[in-house]
C-alpha cells in the first residue's frame, strides 16, 4: 500500500517554507508521495479576502506547481475544490480514501494547528484512523496534558527545520507596499 502525505493549506503565497518542508518530509520520511493539498476555505479562519481564496485558486495553483516541481514525490493536488465547502479535513479524508483505496495516508500539519486539533470538526476521528505527522511551528503552545499528544497515531518530525516565515507575514508587508 502506498504511502501519501497530505499537506494542507492555502499556501496564500507559498514560500520557502512550504517548499523546504516538502523536501526535508520526502527525505526523512516513510511517505511515498507527498500532496500539497491547496484549499479553497479554512473553517477555523475568520471569513473575508484573505480566506476566501476562490478568485485567486488558478494563480496559487500554478505557484504552488511551480514552487514543488522539482522535488521528487511531491504533487499538487486541487481536490478539495470538488468538495463542499468549508473544507472539514475529515471529510477531505473520507473522500480520498473513498477515491484512492489502495492508498494509506499520512496528515502532515504544523504544532500550531495540533495545539488547536481538539478544535477541529470530527478530530477524533482523525486522531483514531489516520498517522498525524506534526512539524515545529514558532510560537506553538501545547497543553503537554493533552491526549492528542500522547496518541499512537501522533509523530513529531524530530529534526524538521524551523522556518522563520508564514504566508501571513508576506501577506502583511505586501499590503504595506
Amino acid at each position: 500500500m502506498r504511502r501519501i502525505g497530505i499537506y494542507g493549506g492555502s499556501f496564500n503565497p507559498v514560500h520557502y517554507g512550504h517548499v523546504g518542508l516538502a523536501k526535508w518530509v520526502m527525505e526523512r520520511t516513510d511517505l511515498d508521495e507527498l500532496w500539497l493539498m491547496v484549499s479553497p476555505l479554512n473553517p477555523l479562519k475568520a471569513s473575508g479576502s484573505a480566506n476566501d481564496l476562490t478568485s485567486n485558486f488558478e494563480q496559487r495553483l500554478a505557484a504552488v506547481r511551480g514552487a514543488v516541481r522539482d522535488i521528487p514525490g511531491v504533487k499538487v493536488s486541487d481536490f478539495e475544490f470538488s468538495l463542499p465547502r468549508p473544507s472539514y479535513t475529515a471529510n477531505t479524508l473520507r473522500a480520498l480514501q473513498l477515491a484512492y483505496p489502495e492508498y494509506d495516508f499520512t496528515l502532515v500539519i504544523g504544532e500550531d494547528n495540533l495545539a488547536i486539533f481538539d478544535k477541529w470538526r470530527e478530530y477524533e476521528y482523525i486522531l483514531a484512523n489516520f498517522r498525524i505527522f506534526v512539524y515545529p511551528r514558532k510560537g506553538a503552545i501545547l497543553n503537554s496534558q493533552s491526549s492528542i499528544l500522547h496518541s499512537k497515531n501522533v509523530v513529531f518530525l524530530e529534526g524538521a527545520p524551523l522556518f522563520n516565515i508564514s504566508s501571513t507575514e508576506l501577506r502583511a508587508r505586501q499590503a504595506k507596499r
